[in-house]
């Protein structure tokens, strides 16, 4: 059976970014195990089920799977797993990913063994994409350096920070993912223009935000078969 590790933020994960690969790959038929950094629940971002903001049938599906899914409910800690033993590794975006996923030194080594692996796959969706910005080869080189990507573009990220890099909670985020991966040598591209925006390069697949979220987990599953 095909397996999907996902790596799910205790500091606060988009709703659409993780629950609509999670259902879309369950539904396919992969075993999907969950992992956050320490083994706690992952915690989601409350903006991402304000029905307000993403609309009352979507709020209500993503939180229900939170609440319920049991996966979710009872993730294992990040450094008890090893990505080697899945085909893909997930990472569900949402600007809590800036300060434990993308800093965590067991993601980083996952994401490498899923790009590194025979035939294994890592999607990074949205603000997780911040994580290749810090992710470096034995070598020293960043596992980005050249590849295409892309992720949470900094125009995006100005309409909701204030000018002192503020977020609606109050916490200030540390950086902006398009800077630090372009820093990287990351050829990005979020195609602004398009309604969604999916990447392949390699064994690598990124996203850039929640309206990608679909598109991306079929194109996972369609890189999976090609294996």
């Amino acid at each position: 059976m095909t397996e999907a590790l996902f790596i799910v933020s205790e500091e606060g994960y988009w709703g659409e970014e993780c629950i609509e690969p999670l259902t879309t790959l369950t539904d396919a038929g992969i075993d999907v195990t969950v992992a956050t950094p320490t083994g706690s629940p992952p915690v989601i971002d409350e903006r991402s089920v304000d029905p307000d903001s993403v609309g009352e049938e979507l709020a209500e599906h993503v939180l229900e799977i939170h609440e319920t899914d049991e996966r979710l409910q009872h993730p294992k800690p990040l450094a008890q797993v090893d990505a080697g033993d899945y085909d893909a590794v997930v990472f569900p975006g949402g600007h809590g990913t800036a300060w434990d996923i993308n800093q965590d030194r067991h993601a980083r080594q996952a994401l490498l063994q899923a790009v590194a692996g025979d035939g294994s796959k890592a999607l990074v969706v949205c603000h997780a994409v911040g994580i290749l910005g810090f992710t470096r080869e034995a070598d020293g080189s960043f596992l980005v350096d050249g590849r295409e990507v892309t992720g949470f573009p900094n125009e995006w990220e100005a309409d909701i920070l204030d000018d002192d890099d503020l977020m609606p909670d109050g916490r200030k985020l540390p950086y902006w993912v398009e800077d630090e991966v372009r820093a990287v040598g990351g050829v990005w591209d979020a195609e602004l223009d398009s309604e969604t925006s999916v990447t392949v390069d390699g064994d690598l697949i990124t996203a850039r935000g929640p309206e990608s979220s679909a598109a991306a987990a079929r194109t996972l599953l369609d890189e999976l078969d090609s294996v």
